[in-house]
Parts: structure tokens; C-alpha cells; sequence
């Protein structure tokens, strides 16, 4: 099964950090990536940039567009990252995010199967059925 594994941190975890703190977390990483390949698959994965330079887009009444810079909500934590990894089960899973930095929060979601389903909704109908 596909999993997106979203990361969350403070963005000043990484402008506040040493030299050896930034080495740690970058071991982390490659240790996660290592663990990944041996047990898993990894489909892919990007940091993202500081949240400063996102632009969010929403549709108001009219149906137009609006776009606006900065993250949709002031929070403490940013999405900083992802990584998309196909594993057997979710157990696997929570076991190879244990690797990354304890400093993260680590949301783990399972990739909805888009094939042959009609929408959304019809995927993860099909997927609650299955489990």
C-alpha cells in the first residue's frame, strides 16, 4: 500500500539548530531512507521550502480565483516535507517513521487508489471495504 509520510516541524527547529543538531537530523534522514529501500519501496520525497514562499489559492463565492502569499493558517508547525513510500502495512510504516527526527510530527495517511474508482469518496469506500 502507498503511504504519504507528511512532516511537520517548527521551521525554527532548523534555523535555531547547530551544526551537529542539523548533521543529526540529516543522519536521521538517510538512516529513514536506508530503511526505507530495505523493507519498503520509496516512491519519492522533497523538503519543501520555508512557508514564506507558499501561495495559497482558494475560489470565492463568484468562482474566482484568489490567491494570497503564506500558508493557509498561523500555526506553530509548518508542512516542511514529505515522503511518498510503498510498505506492506501501516505497522511497517510507523515503525520506519520511528527513524526520523522525534522533534517532527509525523502524519501517516494512506494514498487513496484512484484506479478505476469514479472520485474520492468512491476510492476510499473501496479501500474501507478491503480492511
Amino acid at each position: 500500500m502507498k503511504y504519504a509520510v507528511l512532516i511537520y516541524a517548527d521551521e525554527q527547529m532548523w534555523a535555531l539548530a547547530t551544526p551537529e543538531q542539523r548533521a543529526g537530523y540529516h543522519a536521521a534522514h538517510t538512516a529513514f531512507d536506508a530503511a526505507v529501500r530495505a523493507r519498503a519501496a520509496m516512491l519519492g520525497g522533497e523538503a519543501l521550502r520555508d512557508v514564506g514562499s507558499a501561495t495559497t489559492l482558494r475560489h470565492d463565492a463568484g468562482d474566482s480565483p484568489v490567491m494570497t502569499d503564506g500558508p493557509f493558517a498561523e500555526t506553530t508547525e509548518q508542512l516542511g516535507g514529505f515522503y511518498l513510500v510503498d510498505a506492506p502495512d501501516l505497522d511497517t510504516m510507523i515503525s520506519l517513521c520511528g527513524l526520523l527526527p522525534h522533534e517532527y510530527t509525523l502524519e501517516v495517511r494512506p494514498v487513496a487508489d484512484m484506479t478505476d474508482a469514479e472520485d474520492w469518496r468512491d476510492a476510499n469506500e473501496r479501500a474501507d471495504a478491503r480492511s
